[in-house]
């Protein structure tokens, strides 16, 4: 029976260490003693994020484990991203029923696979028995005049969408029965909801373009609201111009629209920007290879008592009456 060094050693100290690149974690005191050293890069302050993932709230017990130990780590990565900070290192502390060695591989390499695409070195955790719940701290690295702020939104700044959102929250629905849809675009549903992308590239190529910027890791109306309640502004979003992909776009028109606008998982990046900055940000698009969509308008409060909010407009411009809200992680759709 693996006792819990063992645990460590054989399926994620020695993955770590082929993971560590010279200028990863500037100086970093790795796994092995009792506090990890981290420095900033030269003239940059560390960005720091925190996501745990509990079985039964953010995945289904039977999740592929390699998926998993993805997902793990996407999450926190594109937290980074939306900070526009470059990936350093990370640590990762979890509880596990038993220590079964084939999921400890396959989760292993799923999770390690994506550090290593990002150069972001795990520097130490902790383990114990319990419970399957995974937590991941993640550091970065970013200048502190081009980090990318939830408050920095201007009036006249165009929202933008990276990616594609609402095949997480399809895939969700296809797996709890809610809809149904062919193999092919449950397959795709499914990879949205399992394996998120992180968009580090975008993020890093959006400094000094965007001007504020989140992961919309809870779903649109919720996730922009935050941007907007932190810079003191209201926003106007096109329904009809949030991106959506070709399977969703095969489900019903009401469940797509619950989808894009309401759903999770998504982890694509939401971020403004001056109108001047147009061809910029399409060329930070193609830069990071990922498509952007221009979807709304930012604008100022107009009275002392106006409150952040979204006007929410179908495709020719007429307002949309929708009860929207992001997700709860106490009180989950």
């Amino acid at each position: 029976m693996l006792s819990e060094f063992s645990l460590i050693d054989r399926f994620f100290a020695r993955r770590a260490a082929a993971v560590r690149v010279s200028d990863t974690a500037a100086g970093a005191l790795g796994i092995g003693d009792d506090c990890a050293l981290l420095a900033p890069r030269a003239g940059e302050m560390l960005a720091i994020s925190t996501d745990m993932l509990v079985e039964g709230r953010h995945f289904f017990a039977d999740v592929d484990p390699q998926a998993l130990g993805h997902k793990t780590l996407a999450v926190n990565l594109s937290d980074l991203a939306a900070m526009g900070a470059q990936p350093q290192a990370f640590t990762l502390a979890f509880s596990l029923p038993k220590a079964d060695e084939a999921w400890l591989a396959a989760f292993s390499e799923g999770l390690f696979a994506l550090a290593a695409r990002y150069g972001c070195e795990l520097i130490g955790g902790d383990t114990t028995g319990g419970p399957l719940n995974l937590c991941v701290t993640v550091f970065g690295s970013v200048p502190p005049q081009a980090a990318l702020r939830r408050d920095a939104a201007k009036p006249g700044d165009d929202i933008w969408i990276s990616g594609t959102l609402g095949d997480a929250r399809a895939g969700l629905g296809v797996q709890r029965g809610e809809w149904s849809a062919d193999a092919s675009d449950a397959a795709t549903f499914r990879h949205a909801l399992e394996r998120p992308e992180p968009r580090v590239p975008l993020g890093l190529a959006l400094r000094g373009i965007a001007h504020a910027a989140l992961d919309l890791s809870d779903g649109l109306a919720g996730d922009l609201l935050h941007i907007l309640e932190r810079s003191r502004m209201r926003a106007t979003v096109d329904a009809d111009a949030v991106p959506r992909s070709a399977a969703l776009r095969r489900l019903a028109p009401e469940i797509q629209r619950r989808c894009t606008l309401a759903g999770g998982d998504d982890y694509e990046l939401c971020f403004t920007a001056p109108a001047t900055a147009r061809a910029a940000v399409e060329a930070a698009g193609r830069e990071a290879a990922v498509p952007v969509t221009r979807v709304g308008t930012i604008s100022a409060l107009q009275a002392a008592d106006d409150r952040p909010a979204i006007d929410w407009r179908d495709a020719a411009g007429a307002p949309l009456t929708l009860t929207l809200q992001g997700f709860d992680h106490f009180h989950a759709d």
